[in-house]
């Protein structure tokens, strides 16, 4: 009987460097929510990737920046206890950018004071050339001691498979955290919700998707396979609650239609999808709330 290995791995960065879309080519299919847009990610999302008889766990953490309200606080410390927590090594992801911002020299602190192996991986790699890639690789190489530094594109997928076989050395001795078929430890009620905000995401104006929470209020399953879902968007104010439900409902319905057949691809059966807008005002500065929205430690 050959022996398993197992390696737990925490991806941490700024927002907007790519992390989701790392996990989400790790993975091998959408774990994590995207968009153009920053602080996408809310809370750890694991993403699992099997390689023969080691199955590699990657913890796909929110964006690292400056808290303005209780939900930023909430996300930092995330980053803060992911890192902390780390068991095997950390994969700092930034853009090929020669020049250490603030967010990261306080992540490789963070990184540092954790104790665990340091990997930089410099994303977005097919956006520069070589010479600019190599004065970025100088340069972090001169901010932090890593243990490797690897070129990536997430988007691409140039450099993540030299990126798993480095991980892989990292994984130790010990049975496999997950069955095979698992992409990730997100209940599909959480994974429903997270699809609809991405929605909400593409298809809003700059500000308002980030005053908007979603909640599965019904998931059901009937005798022949269909899925009957109802689904709750909260936000901060009324005139975002007639923005998002459009004229005549046009953008509800524009939201639904597009989170409906992501859905249906990730759970491979028919959706039936219900959408409601409620207001909550300052819910990001309410604890109560944000549990019941799921962001709780």
């Amino acid at each position: 009987m050959s022996m398993t290995k197992t390696g737990v791995f925490t991806i941490a960065g700024r927002p907007n460097v790519g992390k989701s879309t790392l996990a989400n080519r790790i993975a091998g299919e959408k774990v994590a929510i995207v968009s153009h847009k920053p602080q996408t990610t809310r809370n750890r999302i694991s993403a699992i990737c099997n390689r023969g008889e080691t199955q590699l766990v990657f913890l796909d953490t929110p964006g690292y920046h400056k808290p303005r309200n209780a939900l930023d606080s909430y996300m930092d410390r995330i980053v803060e206890s992911s890192v902390a927590d780390s068991m095997d090594a950390v994969v700092l992801v930034v853009e090929p950018i020669p020049n250490v911002g603030k967010q990261e020299e306080a992540l490789i602190r963070m990184i540092a004071a954790s104790g665990s192996p340091m990997i930089l991986a410099i994303n977005k790699c097919d956006t520069v050339k070589k010479p600019e890639l190599l004065a970025v690789m100088d340069t972090y190489a001169q901010a932090g001691q890593f243990a490797e530094i690897v070129p990536i594109s997430a988007k691409t997928g140039d450099g993540v498979e030299e990126l798993l076989t480095l991980l892989s050395a990292y994984a130790v001795e010990g049975p496999k955290l997950f069955p095979e078929d698992m992409t990730t430890d997100q209940p599909d009620r959480q994974v429903v919700a997270e699809i609809v905000r991405e929605k909400l995401l593409y298809c809003l104006e700059e500000e308002i998707p980030h005053g908007t929470a979603v909640e599965v209020t019904r998931f059901s399953e009937r005798d022949d396979g269909i899925i009957d879902l109802d689904v709750t968007i909260y936000c901060e104010k009324e005139g975002h609650k007639r923005i998002i439900i459009g004229k005549k409902g046009s953008m509800l319905k524009r939201i639904g239609e597009l989170a409906r057949k992501d859905v249906e691809r990730y759970m491979g059966t028919k959706v039936f999808l219900q959408s409601w807008v409620k207001v909550k005002e300052n819910w990001r500065d309410q604890d109560a709330l944000l549990r019941n929205f799921g962001y709780h430690e």
